[in-house]
């Protein structure tokens, strides 16, 4: 499996990182240990968590495969998150030092560690001032409870604030940002990315199949039921089956993966995670896998490399579709201009 440096840090990670947020809820204990064990066999060595995971759940497995695994657990970059509330209390929420502390605190206790590698803010926290969140994870790093830190969710203003900010106060500076990011949200692509590639910071993109949107499991008209995710509730979040079915991009882009797919004789995830791979400023793919069948399935992407033909028909099949001011055509425009005597 091929490998990249955590952004701009010196610690290596696989290209496809295991995300577990199904531990203790689609996946049982069992399950999850054989996901786990079939991932770092197969070359990947990047486990992806956080404490609001099965309210914790999903850290006390890994802790116990960790522990159970001395040898593979020696090679596992461990990241966890902090942010959402894990109890009732006022400061039970949020990006305050109080909170970080004990919710860092906590993770390291069911995870069964004395650090982990990246600590991420789950999102961002209106309440509490940058400069707090940040004191707070460069101690972290200077108390050894933390290798790295890094973002979820942030948008492009948020994230470059807190690059700018670290820098001027002295404090260890980000390495990664994880949003969502797929052929069907690219929205990232406006503001988000260019921040990370101007900060150097690594994106570690979460749901890169678009909550199975990108499989080809869903058909055009038809209602899902059954076992799936948007099965069990088809209007849930940002994945909402009517919304996306509503809307023509989303079978275009559909297409366009299936197409390069069946030219390929690969599946649909194998082709739409190759992609995400190959855009800037990507790190790491988050795979989250319910089955050990859809993990190996899911893996196998680290095998397939687009061409530029391919890669160029996914991207313009999936265009994003805003075209308002400061985006779309006329905001492009206005951004970038020719250089005499390069190449159009």
């Amino acid at each position: 499996m091929e490998h990249r440096t955590l952004g701009r840090t010196g610690t290596v990670v696989s290209v496809h990182a295991l995300g577990t947020m199904t531990f203790g809820a689609e996946s049982d204990e069992a399950t999850s240990g054989e996901i786990m064990t079939a991932y770092v066999e197969a070359g990947g060595n990047f486990f992806d968590t956080a404490d609001v995971y099965s309210a914790g759940g999903s850290e006390e497995i890994i802790g116990r495969w960790l522990a159970a695994h001395p040898t593979e657990a020696a090679q596992v970059v461990l990241a966890t998150k902090g942010r959402f509330a894990m109890g009732a209390g006022p400061n039970d929420v949020g990006l305050s030092r109080r909170h970080l502390r004990d919710a860092l605190d906590a993770s390291l206790r069911r995870l069964g560690v004395e650090h982990v590698d990246l600590y991420q803010m789950h999102a961002w926290d209106a309440v509490t001032p940058v400069e707090e969140t940040l004191r707070f994870l460069d101690d972290a790093v200077r108390a050894g409870k933390i290798s790295y830190y890094g973002f979820s969710n942030y948008t492009g203003w948020q994230l470059t604030k807190a690059v700018h900010v670290a820098a001027a106060s002295g404090f260890t500076a980000p390495a990664t940002l994880q949003p969502q990011y797929s052929l069907l949200v690219r929205g990232i692509e406006h503001e988000t990315v260019p921040a990370a590639l101007d900060a150097g910071v690594g994106l570690l993109p979460w749901s890169p199949l678009a909550g199975g949107w990108l499989t080809g499991k869903y058909e055009r008209d038809v209602m899902p039921t059954g076992a799936t995710r948007l099965g069990e509730n088809p209007t849930r979040g940002m994945e909402a089956w009517e919304a996306r079915n509503a809307n023509e991009r989303t079978w275009r882009v559909i297409d366009a993966v299936r197409a390069v797919a069946d030219a390929r004789g690969v599946s649909m995830s194998q082709v739409a995670l190759a992609w995400v791979a190959a855009r800037p400023a990507v790190t790491s793919v988050i795979l989250g896998a319910r089955t050990t069948r859809q993990l190996a399935d899911n893996l196998a992407a680290a095998d397939l490399v687009l061409t530029a033909e391919e890669m160029q028909a996914l991207t313009e099949a999936s265009a994003p579709e805003v075209d308002d001011y400061p985006y779309g055509t006329a905001g492009v425009a206005q951004r970038h201009r020719a250089v005499p005597g390069a190449d159009a």
